[in-house]
């Protein structure tokens, strides 16, 4: 049976909930990013905007003109986790404009982090934390001020309930270090960071997943040691940051920037993958689509407009040029395999490209045949005429007959079959033949 623990588990305890959204309209609440702040440096839309590059913050943040996030300062409590704020981004596709995510930044006390994590997961045995996606967050979402005359909810922002959150961990150790999770004699080389970067990344205890100590090395594997103080793991369902050595509470002169490069650029950073991910998912179903129907070539000639957007826009694997952000960038890349299936949907759409110029050169070539075909025997047969000088109508009907007729007999020859089906847009069969 696990043992409860009754002491606080670390000194920071962050979790950023990222849910998919539906944004019908603007929210009424303040442009930009949610600010944090410590010491004299604050997390406002023109700070973060020095830390990328000018497309990628384009795709975080918008435009004067045209913004793309907003964010509400909250403070509820609901027994372990307090609510500290909530941010609205909007990520549009082309067939999904009102597409967004909603990411909700808690502060966990207790030593109920990790539980808190299982229940967003729905693991077995759990109940969702406060109602996350229930009363609590519907109305956070739906403020006041979205009230209009006519009560209509179409401008609401609402969630996705029955989705599965993308979760973002802090955790750093306080006057004691950090427990070990796996206290038996076969993961004693385990080193207790690592156990909870792996567990708080997975959203998993011993009872949800025993590690098997053959595979340990390999769970952390991919771990990112961002200095001598902490490091990260990066999930396909989750990411941790675990300190490494004491914190000593708000005024630590490490860990207070520490969270506040989590809580902002080093989020945005994943947000930026699941941004890319969405985009890729909808080329990849448009993708398999094309040929269900005809006109397929105005359809592929869409999605290659819509490949290059995404490639312009939104295909980034360097945001910055600082390191730590684009390596969480590429390690949540390599989770869902993006860059791999970009390739391969550049290189499907270039397979449909090359079969639909084929089928068309084939109408094409089908089309110029027909016209030879009809036209051999015909200009010839009013070609004698013209040199014999016969203008007799009866002679003229007689031999515009005939060069139809000869053109229906070449039509049933094989060469006749094929011009045909060419101009079908088919292969050739052996029926054909």
């Amino acid at each position: 049976m696990r043992r409860t623990r009754t002491v606080p588990t670390g000194a920071r305890q962050i979790i950023a909930v990222v849910l998919p959204a539906r944004l019908p309209a603007d929210p009424p609440w303040p442009e930009g990013p949610l600010p944090f702040i410590h010491g004299a440096r604050t997390t406002t839309t023109d700070t973060r905007r020095t830390y990328f590059t000018p497309a990628a913050a384009s795709v975080l943040y918008g435009t004067p003109d045209r913004p793309t996030r907003w964010h509400r300062q909250v403070r509820h409590a609901h027994g372990s986790a307090t609510i500290d704020g909530i941010e609205l981004l909007r990520t549009p596709t082309e067939d999904d404009p009102d597409r967004a995510l909603a990411v909700l930044h808690l502060t966990i006390t207790g030593p109920e982090l990790l539980d808190t994590l299982r229940s967003l997961a729905h693991r077995p045995g759990t109940t969702p934390p406060f109602e996350i996606t229930g009363p609590v967050l519907t109305a956070l979402l739906q403020d006041h001020a979205h009230t209009r005359p006519n009560t209509l909810l179409e401008g609401y922002a609402t969630v996705e309930t029955d989705a599965l959150p993308y979760t973002v961990t802090l955790l750093t150790p306080g006057r004691r270090p950090l427990p070990r999770l796996n206290g038996g004699r076969d993961h004693r080389r385990w080193p207790a960071a690592q156990q909870w970067l792996w567990a708080l990344a997975s959203r998993t205890n011993t009872d949800d997943y025993p590690p098997d100590p053959a595979t340990v090395p390999q769970l952390t594997a991919g771990a990112l040691r961002i200095s001598a103080d902490w490091s990260a793991l990066v999930l396909r369902q989750g990411a941790a940051f675990i300190g490494h050595r004491r914190d000593h509470g708000p005024a630590d002169p490490f860990y207070g920037y520490a969270e506040l490069h989590m809580r902002s650029i080093y989020l945005d950073a994943l947000l930026f993958g699941m941004i890319q991910r969405t985009h890729i998912d909808h080329l990849t179903e448009d993708l398999a689509q094309v040929f269900t129907g005809p006109g397929e070539a105005n359809r592929l000639a869409g999605l290659e407009r819509r490949i290059a957007h995404f490639r312009s826009t939104y295909w980034r694997q360097h945001l910055t040029t600082h390191g730590t952000a684009n390596d969480l960038l590429m390690a949540y890349q390599r989770q869902y395999r993006l860059s791999d299936r970009f390739t391969e949907i550049l290189a499907e759409a270039a397979d449909h490209n090359r079969l639909i110029q084929t089928q068309e050169n084939q109408q094409i070539s089908g089309a110029l045949g027909i016209l030879t075909i009809l036209g051999l025997p015909l200009g010839t047969a009013l070609g004698a005429l013209q040199v014999l000088g016969d203008q007799n109508p009866w002679h003229l009907l007689t031999a515009t007959t005939g060069a139809l007729a000869a053109t229906a007999a070449l039509l049933t020859t094989r060469y006749g079959r094929l011009v045909l089906t060419s101009l079908r847009g088919r292969p050739l069969t052996d029926r054909d033949n």
